[in-house]
């Protein structure tokens, strides 16, 4: 009877994944600005709305990594799952002081080189502004979200996320926006779909808007 009650659990496992499989879809995002320059960075972040997949599932990578490489951080905009533990490690020959003092995540590293900085969890969604208290030009941004279903355009312009098929809630962002930009809603289906996404920059330096809730 054991041996049978696990062949039915594995059986059901096996249907699970192939109804998962079956279901999932990917949306291939391509952003640029509105001279047509590819706009690299790009945060974009699909919120489940219909209920049909939970919010919480765990995104394929549970750590990253922030380096400072030539008093830069590297990446300069990241997007993660809340609960995500971040690496900081320190390539440059000088020592850097990592900060932030955003209400999703108030942190202090203590002045430090090479890779003995501890890591940090970033539990709460929200933008997280990085700073280093000894070099004022490096500044570094975390977008935390809850879903696992989001991606950050490379220097193409274009980004994927796969998903499951359904409706979602579609939140854009970037540091250097004209404005912020509302949420829009989206409907993937199985054959997946694209989002050709175009947005006005505002003259670096400006006011960095806010993450669209």
């Amino acid at each position: 009877m054991p041996r049978l009650a696990g062949r039915i659990a594995a059986s059901l496992m096996a249907a699970m994944c192939l109804a998962h499989a079956a279901g999932a879809a990917m949306l291939q995002v391509k952003a640029h600005d509105t001279t047509g320059a590819a706009l690299t960075d790009l945060v974009v972040v699909l919120d489940p709305v219909d209920g049909s997949h939970p919010r919480g599932a765990p995104h394929a990578a549970a750590h990253a990594t922030i380096d400072q490489v030539s008093r830069t951080f590297v990446p300069r905009v990241s997007v993660i799952q809340s609960g995500t533990v971040v690496q900081f490690p320190n390539s440059d020959r000088i020592r850097h002081q990592v900060y932030s003092f955003s209400p999703a995540k108030t942190f202090t590293l203590k002045l430090y080189a090479g890779k003995d900085a501890p890591p940090i969890a970033f539990e709460k969604a929200g933008l997280v502004v990085l700073g280093c208290n000894i070099h004022d030009t490096m500044i570094a941004y975390v977008a935390v979200v809850d879903t696992p279903y989001f991606a950050r355009t490379g220097a193409d312009g274009t980004a994927r996320i796969d998903a499951p098929a359904g409706r979602y809630r579609v939140r854009v962002w970037h540091p250097e926006l004209a404005s912020a930009v509302p949420a829009r809603s989206f409907v993937l289906d199985t054959a997946g779909g694209t989002l050709d996404l175009a947005y006005a920059l505002a003259p670096a330096g400006g006011a960095v808007p806010g993450f669209p809730e």
